[in-house]
């Protein structure tokens, strides 16, 4: 049986297509293509008549030092609250702009990156990117206005409670449009 330039090509694909599903190389390769979509988007700022108040701000977190914490601290005050994952490439892609925006904005807003995953994948893959982020387990459920069944989610919520931006999927966190929400909620 002769087989055909076709039968090659779709051989090919399929290969291209397994390699990218299954492979590390596929999750860089989905990492990269999360990482060019993040760039073009920027959160969207919920409308008021749509914003929604976080409740109970009770959410028992551990810090990767072991350190416990309780959400309820951040009442109050302004708060970006991204929940990601090591094996998510969405998460893994905008986290570099997360970086740069908790650098500037950590004295001014409460930070909670909270990793659905294992402690030690989380602790490891911190290390090797070189992230220094206030990252936490769950140890109790979350609040119900944080329920979400895909990663990442993030929420900034404002002093009053309000949660102005409910975003699923990767975005640009450092854009202009974000830091210029960020000053406001600040300034209110």
């Amino acid at each position: 049986m002769k087989i055909t330039k076709e039968q090659i090509g779709n051989g090919i694909w399929i290969l291209i297509i397994v390699l990218i599903l299954f492979t590390p190389v596929g999750f860089h390769v989905r990492v990269w293509v999360s990482k060019a979509m993040a760039e073009v988007f920027s959160a969207d700022v919920v409308e008021d008549d749509e914003q929604i108040t976080l409740e109970d701000y009770h959410w028992n977190l551990v810090g990767l030092d072991g350190k416990q914490i309780d959400f309820q601290s951040a009442k109050g005050k302004v708060a970006v609250v991204n929940v990601w994952a090591t094996w998510c490439p969405p998460c893994v892609a905008e986290l570099p702009k997360f970086v740069e925006l908790y650098a500037d904005y950590k004295d001014k807003v409460v930070f909670a990156f909270v990793a659905n995953d294992e402690k030690e994948k989380v602790v490891t893959f911190l290390k090797k990117k070189g992230y220094q982020l206030p990252v936490f387990l769950q140890t109790s459920k979350s609040p119900t206005e944080f329920d979400s069944s895909t990663i990442p989610a993030t929420y900034i919520i404002s002093k009053s409670g309000k949660i102005v931006v409910d975003e699923r999927g990767a975005a640009n966190w450092n854009s202009e449009s974000t830091r210029s929400l960020l000053d406001e909620l600040i300034l209110e």
